[in-house]
């Protein structure tokens, strides 16, 4: 899994309320705020899925909104973030087993899809346990494995990353 830190600017929006003439209650509510934006975000198709923030760099004079009194902060602070790329060897867990496949997940990523074509010499056991099984290990439900990221494509209206995964390959396959 790659890491990366990224710079960002984000408005922050704080309600009067939250407004304290000490400066030391008006930082903690613009970091509280932007730790909550920051969750309710998730991820972008430009930096990938936001994992933690870093560092408040800086936060600029905030502008009153005059209907609700609200005032918007711009703040730019550094974050890492989780960005698939193509080629990239993750370790995730079976979530789901189709007979066409096999759904995983891997940290952040809830969204990830190995056919049963990209699984070398795996045959899918239908029933009440189903797997995938070969000679040597069986692909179940929660079985640790390592892959490799074929493809992926950002899903605006679920804002996250949908992978294709295989596990042909040396040193790829259940740990």
């Amino acid at each position: 899994m790659v890491f990366l830190e990224a710079e960002m600017s984000w408005n922050v929006l704080i309600s009067p309320r939250e407004l304290d003439r000490k400066g030391l209650l008006l930082r903690k509510a613009i970091i509280v705020r932007l730790l909550e934006d920051v969750t309710n975000r998730r991820a972008s198709k430009e930096h990938g899925y936001y994992i933690a923030i870093n560092q408040l760099k800086a936060i600029s004079e905030g502008k009153v909104r005059e209907l609700t009194g609200d005032v918007l902060f711009p703040v730019t602070f550094t974050c890492i973030t989780h960005k698939p790329m193509k080629g990239e060897v993750m370790v995730g867990y079976v979530d789901r087993i189709l007979k066409h496949g096999v759904f995983l997940k891997s940290g952040p990523v809830e969204s990830i899809f190995m056919a049963e074509k990209s699984m070398s010499d795996y045959k899918y056991i239908g029933g009440e346990n189903t797997m995938f099984m070969n000679d040597h290990s069986k692909l179940e439900k929660d079985t640790t494995l390592r892959f490799k990221v074929m493809g992926f494509r950002w899903m605006e209206a679920d804002r996250q990353f949908q992978l294709l995964a295989t596990i042909a390959g040396d040193f790829l396959g259940p740990l």
